[in-house]
């Protein structure tokens, strides 16, 4: 099995024929990024590292993301028998939306792109194949991430600036170098380090932590940036600032399922998975960003529980129709979902994805769309 064969096919995949990330996708090796990774089966994760090009090719030039890293340990360093618990903490995310944030960045020949969020070095790669190495510089926080990242591509021929340093932070770059930044990573608010490394007219590509919404906008002289949120959708992981994620509310959540509320009342809407309501979880991401999610479904019993770390915990069940609500805590988890739900059927949207963006220097976010208004 020839891995150009295989890169060739995902490039015609996730590409278009005209497009210019086309060569860069069908030149880079992905199986040099992912030797190994991990899978979740039956709740449980488990660790992927093939033996042959049969058990390899097939994962790594998929258009699907690949974990390689659950908590603190990475699948490089894992043995066949781990079975880390917690969140994940890096991947190689699926081509196409490494190739999608890109083409929201209008990157074009001569630009200098910093590429926030390393993670496999897959999405440095392709960048490097499309501009040249030394055009592309990629940060990560993780230092395995970096070192690791920095050999693959070597392997693959290819020798960009690749530096550990925390994004929220003070950047190891000159300011206003870049044309372009993509991160690959999500954040509440835009660091300011962001903005500084931007020169004038430069455009910046992220996510909005806890949503799936794409924040795309262009540095004005006067070091703000006014942007949009795209219409298109992406999710990534939140940036982190050490080895893994502060400890989340997943008590809580476990004990959610069963204790009695506080509050007990009916819902005039069906129970909704939340987390898979993409345009419904990101409205909710902006308004009480932090909540955790369950869902289950049994028969014509479905059940979802939303919990907070400040405490704040709901369960709705619905069985034919009915919902019945259990709440806790300082505030109403499942009061404020039915709030943006009503907001819907107002007015047949939500308002978040289209808004119009302005980024101050100091990285505040501010959102608007029609007389709808949200400060990040």
């Amino acid at each position: 099995m020839i891995w150009e064969t295989s890169a060739a096919d995902l490039a015609a995949r996730v590409t278009h024929r005209s497009s210019r990330w086309r060569g860069p996708v069908s030149r880079t090796p992905r199986h040099v990024f992912v030797p190994t990774w991990w899978e979740a089966d039956d709740g449980r994760w488990e660790l992927r590292e093939p033996v042959n090009e049969e058990q390899w090719f097939p994962a790594a030039y998929s258009d699907r993301s690949l974990i390689t890293r659950v908590g603190d340990l990475h699948a490089d360093q894992a043995k066949l028998d781990d079975h880390p618990v917690g969140r994940p903490t890096s991947s190689a995310t699926l081509p196409s939306l490494v190739v999608s944030m890109f083409q929201h960045a209008r990157i074009d020949d001569g630009d200098e792109l910093l590429d926030i969020g390393t993670g496999s070095g897959y999405g440095t790669a392709l960048a490097a194949q499309r501009l040249g190495d030394e055009a592309v510089t990629s940060i990560d926080v993780d230092p395995y991430l970096v070192e690791a990242a920095r050999d693959r591509l070597a392997i693959a021929g290819l020798h960009p600036t690749v530096e550990t340093a925390d994004a929220t932070g003070p950047l190891p770059v000159t300011e206003g170098r870049f044309d372009r930044i993509v991160a690959t990573v999500a954040v509440r608010t835009v660091p300011p380090g962001w903005l500084a490394a931007l020169c004038t007219g430069g455009r910046l590509v992220t996510t909005i932590a806890g949503t799936s919404l794409i924040l795309t906008a262009e540095k004005r002289s006067d070091g703000a940036a006014v942007g949009r949120v795209e219409w298109d959708r992406a999710g990534f992981m939140p940036v982190r600032h050490g080895a893994d994620y502060p400890p989340g509310a997943s008590g809580l959540l476990a004990a959610a399922h069963e204790i009695d509320g506080e509050d007990v009342t009916t819902s005039p809407y069906p129970v909704v998975d939340v987390a898979n309501a993409w345009d419904l979880d990101s409205m909710l991401g902006i308004t009480a960003p932090g909540i955790e999610h369950a869902y289950r479904e049994d028969g014509r019993r479905r059940t979802a529980v939303m919990v907070h770390a400040d405490g704040s915990w709901a369960r709705a069940v619905s069985v034919d129709g009915e919902t019945t609500v259990h709440q806790g805590g300082p505030r109403r988890l499942w009061g404020i979902l039915d709030e943006l739900r009503a907001y819907w059927l107002q007015h047949g949207e939500l308002p978040a994805r289209g808004a119009r963006a302005l980024i101050t220097p100091e990285g505040e976010t501010r959102l608007a769309r029609g007389k709808w208004r949200a400060v990040l």
